[in-house]
């Protein structure tokens, strides 16, 4: 049962007490899985406050005497946030979940990137078109493509043109009127708040130590049917940022062997997200340099200003 049938039965529960019975079932569930981020997060290196704040709300979602699917349709995000010990961040990640019945976070901590195989149950994507569109859009679930295309975000993505992106449109609408309410994507667009020289600082920072072999590994479920622990992932801080680097495991980077090259960097903290890929330029006057995708004019300046 997916996610939206999975509400639709909630929702058809005449019985209240049951309803409430099944919904603090799914408390239970999404405790879990904030449990387990905890653990991936403590296993991988990442900061004790981190690790700390997911297992305190895994705790408090245990104990919470109201189904957080009933906050969240009556008050939304902000409504999850006044949850004691439920900031920003796992706000936002309980309310993907309540959607789509995914959390990216712990599918990119368990080395398992499942967007690009998503969008090809789409009829009319395939796998490179997936790659495109995770590549040029940042979003991770159906409910955010379908926002893109309603606000004509299809358009950005290399081979998509206004026909394609209609019929796109009209598949996403059929798959998803169960649940129509398009989710903000949550990482909307590149985001420029951050300067370009600490994004590329957190890629130098992955690539020398994971260079060391100094970084613990997950083992990709894409690309690796031997399921070797191989990419390595990065748990770091600048100031009150954290951030979350790891090699791209995506078909593409694949195909162009720059798995070793291209570095996909996370930020997930309560006062903001973002997600950046920094790759080394193989044209112009900034070959060999690394710039970050969609940022490459900021990139260009602080290279001019600072030739290397």
């Amino acid at each position: 049962m997916d996610n939206a049938e999975s509400s639709s039965s909630i929702a058809a529960l005449d019985d209240p007490a049951e309803r409430r019975r099944v919904g603090l079932d799914e408390n239970r569930r999404i405790a879990n899985h904030l449990g387990e981020i905890a653990s991936l997060l403590e296993s991988q290196h990442a900061s004790e406050f981190r690790v700390s704040a997911y297992r305190k709300a895994a705790g408090t979602l245990l104990n919470l005497q109201t189904p957080v699917r009933w906050i969240d349709q009556k008050h939304g995000i902000e409504g999850l946030i006044r949850i004691e010990t439920v900031g920003q961040s796992i706000a936002s990640l309980i309310d993907q979940y309540l959607r789509t019945g995914r959390v990216p976070l712990l599918d990119r901590l368990r080395g398992e990137a499942t967007a690009e195989k998503i969008f090809t149950t789409l009829p009319t994507i395939g796998p490179e078109l997936a790659h495109r569109i995770y590549d040029a859009l940042h979003v991770e679930t159906l409910p955010e493509l379908y926002s893109a295309a309603i606000h004509g975000k299809l358009g950005q993505v290399p081979g998509i043109g206004r026909k394609r992106a209609s019929a796109i449109e009209e598949v996403l609408a059929e798959r998803l009127r169960r649940n129509p309410s398009p989710m903000t994507p949550l990482y909307p667009q590149t985001d420029r708040s951050i300067p370009v020289a600490e994004i590329l600082d957190v890629d130098a920072e992955y690539r020398r130590k994971a260079g060391e072999d100094k970084l613990p590994k997950v083992a990709p479920t894409k690309f690796n049917p031997g399921g070797v622990a191989w990419l390595p992932i990065l748990h770091t801080q600048r100031d009150d940022r954290h951030y979350t680097a790891l090699y791209s495991n995506s078909a593409r980077a694949h195909e162009l062997n720059t798995t070793k090259d291209w570095v996909v960097i996370y930020r997930d903290d309560d006062q903001q997200h973002g997600r950046w890929t920094v790759i080394t330029s193989q044209f112009g006057k900034l070959h060999g340099c690394r710039i970050i995708r969609g940022r490459e004019d900021e990139c260009r300046e602080i290279y001019l200003r600072n030739p290397q």
